[in-house]
């Protein structure tokens, strides 16, 4: 395994993250602490998750997630082992049965006090707004519309102060980011350099993929100048960049397939990219799954690659992809399908 470190700490993470979002849906509990046993056997130290997952969202499925890891903690022993990263939900129709969501004072706390309590822990590492209050773009809308003002108000400040506290209670060392903008990204990072007492972001974690390099834009140059480094969520696309939907029978019980809905990167356009990027896999006799992985695993600004497996020969070939050095001809060939299609999904 290869380590870098969260920005401005000492905490040393693997590139590769566990991703954790279909356990209690798409896996069970048993798999996914069969997940954690060997992917901490191989050196993965970060594992990322959420109040909201397992995904797609449901009422009676609600923050599962964190139960199950909570109880691997438990019958392990491990925690002291593991970089834990988790994130309070945001304001969206599909939230409204969690609490009063948004980022309140009150939300805030209520949120992390129930994320420790399901994960059996005294204390988050890393914890995370999963999506910006305001309306803006974000989960698949590609640019920002002048329609998405609205009656949010400013209120980056008081969320700092309470993230503070809870840093100074020992609930949570560190605090990031996650799908948000430019404007949002610099909006929290100057309020912190403004008002010193207040704590740093130190991560993003946003998509990035072959079939998404929109981070690029501007989010890259923040990220670089600021260090404010990228945790790539969706780094195959919802599995689309291992190319097991090209085949005229998709896999019966795949996550796109699944749950139709979730089709950002399964367009036309997108479909078209995924050929080209699975032949120039297939040309250099590479995994097309690694392929992918390893190019986000060589990009400046990321700081880990969040994958995410249904099937432990899935997971293993994901974790593998951290030894995969791509070479000058694999890179210019990725260059040459992204000049042609660039970002062909949101």
């Amino acid at each position: 395994m290869k380590y870098t470190r969260l920005p401005h700490t000492d905490i040393r993470v693997s590139k590769i993250c566990l991703g954790t979002m279909t356990w209690g849906r798409q896996n069970t509990e048993e798999q996914g602490h069969e997940q954690m046993d060997y992917a901490l056997d191989q050196g993965v130290n970060f594992f990322d998750t959420a109040e909201l997952y397992p995904i797609p969202a449901k009422k009676e499925l609600y923050a599962v997630t964190e139960e199950i890891i909570g109880n691997w903690f438990k019958k392990t022993g491990n925690r002291d082992k593991v970089v834990l990263a988790s994130k309070i939900a945001g304001r969206a129709e599909f939230t409204k049965f969690i609490r009063t969501t948004g980022f309140s004072k009150e939300s805030i706390i209520s949120a992390v006090e129930g994320s420790l309590k399901r994960l059996q822990t005294d204390y988050i590492d890393l914890y995370q707004l999963h999506w910006p209050e305001r309306n803006t773009n974000y989960f698949g809308q590609r640019g920002y519309n002048a329609h998405y003002i609205d009656a949010w108000e400013d209120n980056i400040h008081q969320v700092l102060e309470t993230l503070r506290d809870l840093i100074e209670e020992g609930k949570i060392r560190h605090v990031g980011l996650s799908n948000e903008t430019p404007w949002g990204a610099m909006r929290f990072l100057e309020e912190s350099k403004v008002h010193q007492s207040l704590p740093r972001m130190l991560t993003i974690q946003n998509p990035y993929s072959l079939l998404n390099r929109l981070f690029e834009v501007g989010l890259s140059e923040v990220s670089m100048r600021e260090g404010l480094r990228l945790l790539a969520y969706s780094p195959l696309g919802f599995g689309v960049l291992s190319g097991k939907y090209l085949s005229e029978v998709p896999p019966r019980k795949a996550r796109v397939t699944l749950f139709p809905n979730y089709n950002r990167y399964s367009g036309e356009t997108a479909v078209e990219a995924t050929k080209k990027y699975a032949e120039l896999a297939s040309e250099h006799g590479l995994s097309m799954a690694q392929m992918a992985l390893a190019f986000v695993n060589t990009r400046p600004f990321v700081t880990s690659n969040i994958i995410g497996a249904t099937t432990m020969e899935q997971l293993k070939e994901n974790i593998e992809s951290i030894d995969l050095e791509p070479s000058e001809e694999v890179l210019k060939g990725i260059e040459e399908i992204h000049k042609a299609i660039p970002n062909p999904a949101p």
